[in-house]
Formats: C-alpha cells, structure tokens, sequence
C-alpha cells in the first residue's frame, strides 16, 4: 500500500473523495512537507552555525538545497505521469521556477529583517527568530509553494506531455 492509500484509507468520506480527486496536490504537499523540514533544518543549522550573521543567505542556501529534494520527489512521484520533455529541458524548467520561487520565498524574511527591523539589537533574540521563522518558514514558504505548483503544473510538468510520459512508464 503506497502513502496516499495509506492516507486515504483512513481518511472519512467526503474528505476521502475530494482527496482522491486533487491526489496530485495531496502528493505535492507530501513533497512540500518534507521540504519543509529539509529547509528549516539546513537553514538553522547555517543560520545558528556558519551563516549566523547572514540568516538571508542562510535561507537561500537551504532553499536550494530543498529543491534538489523537491525535483527528485516531484519528479519521480507527485508528477510521474505528467511532463515528458527531456530530462534536462524538464529539469532546467524546474529550476528556473523553482528559483522565481527562492525570491518569492525571500521576500517576507527580507522584509522582517531589513524594512520592519525585526532583528538584534532592535529587538530580543526570541523576537528575531520568531520572526524569522514566522516570515521565512511560513508566510514565505506559502507564497512561494502556490507559485511553485503553479508553475510545475504549467510549465514543468504539463499534463499535455504527460501521455508521452504515461506510455514510457508501461514499457
């Protein structure tokens, strides 16, 4: 029994139903949640380590590394039966909206920091980091998962060339 199955078995109806019928977006916020904790987890680590006076690079660096994570899992399992372009048309694609996505994702924690000056010594520690995390890893990691899913459905992984992509999985 795969995942979503799992999920689904145990989920009441009607919810189980609208599910079923949007399993891509449940897949994708599957993808999404696991990111999100690869993201916070690199971020943190340079942000409290290394990076600890440059938390916007901090945030880009683990970004980046979120998305490698999120192509492969996209790719492999939230979209495997759309697309079917080249795999480095299709993978360069990814990238370019996954790094409109990084300056999406950037936005809001750039803000926090730099217009609303919500960083040490203007205010607490506590304060900067909740912050930080409220406009890095949440309103900032919103804004750029509605883009991103946006654009792998669009652009990434079209569901016009998932025939193409369908056809070479059965053989």
């Amino acid at each position: 029994m795969t995942v979503v199955e799992s999920v689904l078995s145990r989920t009441p109806e009607p919810l189980r139903s609208a599910l079923i019928k949007h399993r891509e977006l449940l897949k994708f916020g599957i993808v999404g949640g696991t990111t999100f904790v690869v993201d916070n987890g690199v971020w943190y680590l340079l942000k409290l380590g290394v990076l600890e006076s440059k938390p916007t690079t901090a945030k880009a660096i683990a970004i980046i590394v979120a998305t490698i994570v999120s192509y492969i899992l996209n790719r492999e399992w939230s979209f495997r039966t759309r697309g079917g372009r080249e795999r480095h048309h299709e993978a360069a694609l990814f990238f370019v909206i996954s790094g409109l996505a990084v300056v999406v994702n950037l936005i809001p924690l750039y803000l926090s920091r730099y217009a609303f000056h919500l960083e040490t010594p203007f205010v607490e520690r506590w304060i900067q980091e909740t912050a930080d995390f409220i406009s890095g890893s949440i309103i900032g990691m919103l804004l750029a998962m509605v883009f991103r899913f946006w654009g792998f459905k669009k652009w990434v992984f079209p569901d016009e060339l998932g025939e193409r992509r369908r056809d070479n999985n059965r053989s």
